[in-house]
């Protein structure tokens, strides 16, 4: 006897395989616990699956620069305080409840050597389905995410203690009304003394208004102020000791007002650029003022998020931030950054000698 194939059999052996399966999902007998795994061919066929899309995704995505290794600290603290409990750190094993999860994630010191700049930077950009791996969440970062991929490539090499070095700074004193390790998990990257431990990529803190670390500490909780590294810190934390936090680190010895120089950089700080449409950054950031105090910060601090509000040359500008600072950075010009940053660190930098 011969069997025919048309396509009304081929249809209905279709329709009958989808019912089979409606109906093996609705009686529950899958067993969709972590605690049984995966079968071997689920767990190859879905990691067969993701490696492809990610490289895939990644190639037709490429980021232009996808990994910044000046910003260490920063992204040390974020694995730490994030992901460490998960992958693990040098010197430190993952957490045994993460392990029990299906599929548990993998050893950075192994695994980060499979993928190259370009596949990490998708991959912490946008997570992976069917994971524990969430996407960043802060969507208009890539800054942050360019500092953790060069953080992540260093894993496979990284010792113990480079890794401490990176994330541990103890507190010069106890600070009331805040818990130590909460104190420790702010001087791992902004260290004891509020000047950011050497990175450009962190902000001095000392002298800063304390009314503006406290807004901007109350805006990173809430998600009105993109940062995932700051976010995940912040969101933890009482509105009591926001403000302890940011009357301590405001206090220590930090940012100073600068005295008038001589160029175009001193020229827009004090006077403005009419001809750019530029006003001068004292009309805002004057000792006191409402925005926050520039003079004395870092000159890479400076520099990256003038960079990062002027945003892509190919985007048109009425897409782009409408707010205040992305559109006066959108008018300085490119050559100009550099030696305002500059001038701004330096200037006060003259004054302490």
């Amino acid at each position: 006897m011969t069997l025919r194939i048309t396509w009304r059999r081929a249809l209905a052996a279709l329709v009958a395989l989808a019912a089979a399966g409606l109906l093996f999902a609705w009686s529950g007998a899958f067993n969709v616990a972590a605690s049984s795994g995966h079968w071997a061919i689920t767990d190859w066929f879905l990691h067969w699956t993701m490696r492809n899309s990610v490289r895939t995704h990644a190639a037709f995505a490429a980021e232009k620069e996808p990994r910044d290794d000046l910003g260490l600290v920063s992204a040390a603290g974020h694995f730490k305080n994030s992901c460490a409990v998960c992958h693990g750190a040098p010197g430190v094993p993952p957490s045994p409840v993460m392990r029990a999860a299906t599929p548990h994630a993998p050893d950075l010191s192994i695994n980060a050597r499979e993928w190259d700049d370009h596949q990490l930077f998708w991959i912490i950009q946008h997570g992976v389905k069917f994971t524990g791996m969430p996407a960043w969440a802060a969507k208009e970062r890539p800054d942050e995410i360019r500092r953790m991929v060069a953080f992540v490539r260093r894993l496979p090499r990284m010792t113990p203690a480079q890794y401490r070095s990176l994330t541990d700074e103890t507190p010069a004193a106890p600070l009331a009304g805040v818990s130590d390790a909460t104190l420790r998990t702010c001087t791992g990257c902004h260290g004891a003394d509020g000047r950011g431990r050497g990175a450009d990529d962190v902000p001095v803190l000392g002298g800063q208004q304390p009314a503006y670390l406290l807004a901007a500490l109350r805006g990173y909780a809430s998600g009105d102020r993109q940062s995932a590294v700051m976010r995940q810190v912040a969101v933890m934390l009482s509105d009591a000791e926001m403000q302890a936090l940011a009357r301590h680190f405001a206090a220590m010895p930090g940012l100073r007002p600068l005295s008038a120089g001589q160029g175009t950089a001193p020229r827009l700080v004090y006077q403005g650029l009419p001809e750019k449409e530029l006003p001068a950054c004292r009309s805002c950031h004057k000792p006191g003022g409402r925005a926050p105090a520039i003079e004395g910060q870092k000159a890479g601090y400076i520099a990256d998020r003038l960079r990062h509000w002027q945003g892509e040359e190919v985007e048109v500008d009425a897409r782009q931030s409408q707010a205040t600072m992305p559109v006066i950075a959108r008018r300085i010009p490119k050559e100009m950054i550099e030696p305002l940053a500059a001038y701004l660190e330096q200037g006060a930098a003259r004054q302490t000698d």
